[in-house]
């Protein structure tokens, strides 16, 4: 049996394959797939696809075609989700910053460099015409669990997640939300190291299909709102909101939307220069 590792954040996007895995669909076609939680995200996803610790990885978009640009030898083979993603910008409940407003110049906790809460920092900061380099301040907390810890203790004034995994924070009172941010792209994507695509592509056109049997029906499965809500202990009608608002793909991103990202990551002075978008995706 073929093996091979894919990571990704331990979040309700990625329902989809914990079905197929638990059901061992993959094993019917000889390949044995381990999925393994990264907590730390796309920064911690691309230093794993870089030393070959998993061979996919299911990551945002933004950030694996900023590291594919800087030298990670992968590729997108399809996107996974095609709907923005909903950055949630959040303040310590104790802080006094109030409006977007009060947040230019401050300090952004991010989970590490290059990872999305860095990366949509900047995006943000440009859509409120901030000056990215004096009105941007990074601290590193790792994770989700360590904007928690850190925020209310004034180490970081604001941390960007994903709005409805936070929004038990916010409903709690640790968190409050300030504002959103959605990309200006499809938010996640499935990225293969190019070693795996030359050796054994048919395995990874074999998964692919799988997993988008699942997610071509994922919103008509019975009682899923209820299995997202008790899985990620979210409340059931903000789960019923995320599905009204996601839609998975089965396709990858085209020439044009590669070209727009790398255009706005240049503009950003997130990478040096575009890179041919055959380079990025996988035909």
């Amino acid at each position: 049996m073929k093996k091979y590792k894919i990571g990704g954040v331990p979040e309700h996007f990625n329902l989809p394959w914990y079905l197929t895995l638990k059901n061992k669909e993959y094993h019917s076609h000889d390949i044995n797939l381990r999925w393994s939680d990264y907590h730390g995200g796309t920064g911690q996803m691309c230093k794993a696809l870089r030393e070959g610790e998993i061979d996919m990885a299911v990551i945002l978009t933004e950030g694996i075609i900023r590291d594919i640009v800087n030298g990670n030898p992968c590729k997108i083979v399809q996107v996974f989700v095609n709907t923005p993603l909903i950055w949630g910008i959040h303040v310590a409940e104790n802080s006094s910053y109030t409006t977007l407003d009060d947040l230019k110049g401050t300090q952004a906790a991010i989970s590490r460099f290059g990872s999305g809460s860095h990366l949509m920092a900047y995006v943000n900061a440009e859509n409120q015409g901030w000056d990215t380099d004096k009105d941007l301040d990074f601290t590193v907390i790792k994770n989700l669990q360590g904007a928690l810890e850190n925020l209310p203790e004034g180490n970081g004034d604001y941390f960007m997640w994903e709005k409805f995994m936070t929004k038990p924070h916010v409903d709690n009172g640790t968190f409050r939300l300030i504002d959103e941010c959605p990309t200006p792209w499809p938010c996640f994507v499935i990225a293969v190291r190019n070693e795996i695509l030359e050796k054994d592509p048919e395995s990874i056109k074999t998964i692919l299909r799988i997993i988008n049997n699942t997610t071509i029906d994922f919103k008509n499965i019975p009682m899923i709102d209820k299995m997202i809500a008790n899985r990620y202990q979210l409340e059931l009608e903000d789960v019923q909101q995320w599905l009204s608002l996601t839609e998975w793909s089965q396709k990858n991103l085209t020439e044009k939307q590669v070209d727009y990202i790398q255009e706005k990551l240049v503009q950003l002075d997130l990478i040096e220069k575009k890179v041919d978008s055959q380079d990025i995706i996988w035909k």
